[in-house]
């Protein structure tokens, strides 16, 4: 039977990522993320693997680029500031073709901010945040368990597609402690024959690179991409539904929110309000289709989150005008409070429950609870 262990949300995404055979890791110091890269230092080198701190986040993710390029498993970390600093490499990254995983731990914005929870970097996460037409898979985590589990999954995915993908956690996620069981793990072999080498193996050497300046071929590049995300949406879409068959309100949130959602939404069950919960694990791909699906029956949804209003453009489009969305939000390091959210959803029940028309099909009703 394996071991039950006790660490922190940063250590158990360092220790999956060893556990999954990350060969090389780079990254530069910054809060609330420093546990991941101080527990890199001390156990990398142990097992005679590559730690460097870089002298920047920039120098970081140039470095996982020349790493991946060489077909080994490779990862940075990093909080907000500290991610913006590597989009172009992020965007060089998918631009080459080259598998590596990203984790970013965030604080509250904009600017320097401070070093309290947060999820406003939602957009800069699944909308592209450096430049050109181009997505990754994003995992939104919940617990300290599904953290690691998706930490190993994060290298086998990057490696089938050849794209970076992220990890979008939080302070809440990267600092508490959680009980936690490392699953076994077999790496999935995959053949690099793209890798740089050299001419070894009878090959020629290879050229990695994101830039052609002949007319038409980066265009080509992109239509293949687009091939990829299509297969990706098909294939790596993951999203958790509670209670939603019943529900006369659905709760919509990911991550560490979700965790104060589910609490919401027990609570209200005994309370007889038919309340259920979508919580998107992979915020992109974005699950869409599900959503579309609970607006049939649902028409009442409120979407909470840890910003001003990111994930619930996503949501927007999902149900379009097909029934009422609210929002509660708390941007910069707030954290939303199970009461504020009991409050929404018994004044939306009862106003329901009076007969009263909805009137705000297709729009975003904004709560602002003291």
């Amino acid at each position: 039977m394996a071991e039950r262990v006790l660490m922190k949300g940063n250590d158990a995404i360092a220790e999956a990522a060893i556990r999954a055979g990350v060969q090389c890791y780079f990254g530069y110091p910054i809060t609330p993320q420093n546990e991941l890269t101080a527990y890199m230092a001390k156990h990398m080198m142990e097992k005679g693997r590559t730690f460097i701190q870089a002298e920047s986040e920039v120098a970081a993710v140039n470095m996982v680029y020349g790493a991946a390029s060489a077909g080994v498993r490779t990862m940075t970390s990093s909080s907000s500031p500290g991610i913006s600093l590597k989009q172009e490499g992020i965007s060089y990254l998918v631009g080459a073709e080259l598998p590596a995983v990203l984790v970013n731990i965030v604080r509250g914005g904009p600017g320097l901010g401070n070093i309290a929870p947060s999820q406003a970097d939602y957009f800069q996460a699944v909308k592209g945040g450096g430049h050109g037409d181009y997505h990754m898979v994003v995992y939104g985590p919940s617990t300290v368990q599904e953290a690691a589990d998706l930490t190993m999954k994060a290298f086998d995915v990057a490696d089938r597609y050849r794209n970076p993908v992220m990890i979008l956690g939080d302070a809440i996620l990267g600092q508490m402690m959680e009980p936690l069981v490392f699953s076994p793990y077999t790496s999935i072999p995959v053949d690099k024959p793209w890798a740089v080498g050299g001419e070894r193996k009878g090959r020629k050497p290879n050229l990695i690179n994101s830039l052609s300046l002949e007319e038409g071929v980066i265009e080509e590049w992109n239509w293949k991409f687009k091939k990829k995300y299509d297969e990706m949406r098909a294939h790596e879409l993951m999203v958790e539904t509670v209670n939603t068959a019943d529900a006369d309100i659905i709760l919509i949130s990911y991550g560490s929110t979700a965790r104060i959602c589910r609490s919401v939404m027990v609570a209200a069950r005994k309370k007889g309000l038919k309340v259920g919960l979508i919580r998107p694990i992979t915020l992109w791909p974005f699950p869409y289709a599900v959503l579309a699906q609970a607006a049939e029956t649902t028409k009442e949804f409120v979407v909470v989150e840890m910003s001003l209003g990111q994930l619930v453009e996503d949501v927007k489009l999902a149900i379009l005008d097909k029934a009422a969305l609210h929002f509660h939000g708390r941007p910069g390091g707030g954290i939303p409070e199970e009461k504020d959210i009991h409050e929404i959803l018994e004044h939306v029940l009862v106003r329901k429950r009076q007969g009263n028309k909805i009137t705000t099909r297709g729009t975003v009703i904004d709560w602002e609870v003291s």
